[in-house]
């Protein structure tokens, strides 16, 4: 009989396949779901309270967590059903084909020149403010966007199913919608998202250098060089204000030897997120490089999640 870690890696690899073949469902997706359902929730206990907010993150987190070993407990003696379920799971929370194409539609934009296009396509990426953005920063904040996306939707959900298996799936993935619903710094958002911000930055602290580490060794496959990557990395990574970000971003600054990281403009806020990398401000070109190192990264993820 097949053991069960041995099933959660073959639903790694199965998932992953899926989402490299396919991307994401195009209907009825699981996240758009919880989503909806958290949005809902949170039109009911909204207060300007960390506590509700905490409680509010416990509720939704612990809800997916709480479904994922409900199937993990109920498939546990019946390998094709793991499987399956670990594969479809894989495939729900994965965004890697996504992420590509998003960078793919933004590179043929801006190679057409098309600016207005390239703003509003921007949104699919980021919440950043494009009003007024010229080519070059919409290439940064792009590139800026393959990095940080590359550790969220792809290296930590396969870390995380590597370490608990579906409870590890669908809590990271949760935790992760939820602090792009609620995370963010605003006057609704700056107490009751506070929890599931500060979670979400816990969830990713292993994935995001293990990401940067393997953007480090994939440099070549992108035109880069280890060492400079490495160094970039390791000088850099803690000047972006966010404990993990800055990190994935700074290691992709020296593989693809551009410079990331200047002052951006969020709901109004402007921010000076630190200056990542000694090469010049990256082009258009540089965004098709990212997806290429954002590709082997994943896969780098992927071959350590399963040989765990």
């Amino acid at each position: 009989m097949v053991d069960t870690r041995s099933l959660t890696r073959f639903g790694l690899i199965a998932g992953y396949a899926l989402d490299f073949a396919a991307g994401d469902p195009r209907r009825g997706h699981p996240v758009a779901l919880f989503g909806r359902a958290a949005g809902a929730l949170e039109r009911r206990v909204w207060a300007d309270s960390r506590a509700r907010g905490a409680a509010f993150t416990a509720i939704c987190a612990g809800t997916a967590a709480g479904l994922g070993l409900v199937a993990q407990i109920a498939t546990r003696r019946r390998p094709v059903a793991r499987f399956v379920t670990t594969a479809l799971a894989t495939w729900t929370v994965l965004g890697g084909r996504g992420l590509a194409g998003e960078g793919a539609a933004m590179a043929g934009l801006l190679e057409s020149a098309d600016l207005p296009g390239a703003r509003a396509r921007l949104s699919h990426l980021c919440g950043r403010d494009a009003t007024g953005l010229d080519a070059g920063e919409l290439a940064r904040a792009t590139t800026e966007s393959i990095a940080e996306n590359t550790s969220d939707a792809v290296v930590a959900p396969l870390f995380w199913g590597a370490v608990a298996g579906l409870p590890g799936l669908l809590g990271y993935r949760a935790l992760n919608t939820l602090d792009a619903m609620v995370g963010h710094r605003s006057p609704r958002y700056e107490r009751f998202g506070w929890a599931s911000a500060r979670a979400d930055d816990v969830a990713n602290l292993v994935p995001a250098r293990l990401g940067a580490l393997a953007a480090v060794l994939c440099a070549p496959l992108a035109g880069g060089r280890p060492a400079s990557a490495w160094r970039v990395w390791r000088r850099d990574g803690s000047r972006h204000p966010s404990p993990n970000a800055g990190q994935v971003e700074a290691a992709f600054a020296g593989a693809l030897d551009v410079r990331l990281g200047g002052v951006n403009t969020y709901g109004g806020l402007t921010e000076d997120r630190g200056t990542l990398g000694d090469g010049p401000a990256p082009k258009t070109a540089d965004v098709r490089r990212s997806i290429t190192l954002s590709r082997a990264v994943g896969l780098a993820a992927l071959a350590v999640a399963v040989m765990r």
